[in-house]
């Protein structure tokens, strides 16, 4: 249905649903990701091939996780405070989490796939090294896949207060061009890639008898955390972000429909998906290292431990307060 008017886009449900993800992300994401690249750091001398890719997937998720109380304050006042050179890195830390995490999810599952389907090829030919050239080389092109967006405009020409996420509505038919080509080659292809390495994993997994339970297990529940991070996190995210542009391009052709406002929802539920990655992605630690699940089980063992101590240290002490009250009484 075309008209000359469209219904104005409601933006209440942004300003209400992205700070209290952002925070809950911020909060659980550092948390999370803090202790495994400590425990990672731990090992430092005998890191192996996997843990670096790793390790640089969890140095993507703390450099975009620092950029969350910028945006919970933003959302919160529905005005940008910070200028357009600050809101332009805050948006490039963006793409180089979501794209390098992808990226490094996609090695892991690469290794993966040459550890289990062709390990003789690969014994001794893969060495730490060769991962750490990989990963700046993942960590170059995803820059380079990013770095155009940093010349789109991300504030309004008269500022308004917006700190766009894609651009402003003027340049919003070129960013659609671009974002669809970093669509495919930043998302589609390592998707497919890690589909497949992980099929192929799983199919080898479940038809070896004589493979280690403890590996096929670890393998198993890593296959489905990437698919977890895949179908909640990354593919609504893409699907969503560029209908939303094509909502916005139609608008302002003078094309109006009924499900724009669905798509804005839709679209902004997603980007509170997406950033849920930060903090899943630590899930990835506890099934790539067979040390950090032992790591991780002394730690609670040792919190347990103070818990139960300062739990009767308290009970000795209201034991003594009752007893000194019950000879208070006999004495009156």
């Amino acid at each position: 249905m075309n008209t000359t008017y469209c219904p104005r886009v409601s933006f209440d449900f942004e300003s209400k649903f992205l700070p209290a993800v952002y925070s809950v992300v911020f909060i659980i994401g550092l948390v999370a990701n803090g202790w495994g690249l400590k425990a990672l750091l731990k090992k430092w001398n005998n890191l192996k091939i996997i843990n670096v890719f790793v390790l640089n997937l969890g140095l993507t998720d703390i450099l975009y996780l620092l950029t969350l109380p910028f945006l919970v304050v933003y959302y919160q006042r529905s005005k940008w405070i910070f200028g357009d050179a600050f809101c332009k890195i805050t948006r490039f830390c963006f793409n180089l989490n979501l794209y390098g995490s992808i990226g490094f999810l996609t090695c892991i599952s690469v290794y993966r796939y040459l550890a289990i389907v062709h390990p003789v090829r690969v014994m001794g030919r893969i060495t730490v090294t060769h991962t750490v050239a990989i990963s700046v080389m993942v960590w170059l092109l995803v820059s380079v896949q990013s770095l155009p967006d940093m010349f789109f405009s991300k504030t309004h020409p008269n500022f308004t207060g917006k700190c766009y996420d894609t651009t402003d509505t003027r340049n919003a038919e070129d960013y659609l061009e671009y974002s669809l080509g970093r669509t495919l080659t930043g998302f589609c292809i390592p998707f497919f890639i890690t589909l497949g390495c992980y099929g192929h994993v799983a199919v080898v997994l479940l038809t070896m008898k004589r493979t280690d339970k403890v590996l096929k297990q670890r393998s198993l529940k890593l296959l489905f955390i990437v698919i977890l991070l895949f179908s909640v996190c990354y593919i609504p995210h893409h699907v969503f972000k560029n209908l939303n542009l094509w909502a916005r391009i139609l608008k302002n052709n003078g094309m109006c429909h009924g499900w724009f406002n669905g798509v804005y929802i839709a679209c902004q539920i997603s980007r509170g998906l997406v950033c849920l990655n930060s903090a899943l992605n630590p899930l990835v630690y506890l099934h790539v290292n067979e040390d950090i699940p032992a790591q991780l089980r002394q730690t609670l063992q040792r919190v347990r431990r103070m818990f139960n101590r300062v739990f009767l240290s308290h009970s000795s002490c209201v034991s003594v307060a009752e007893t000194t009250d019950d000879a208070r009484l006999q004495e009156l």
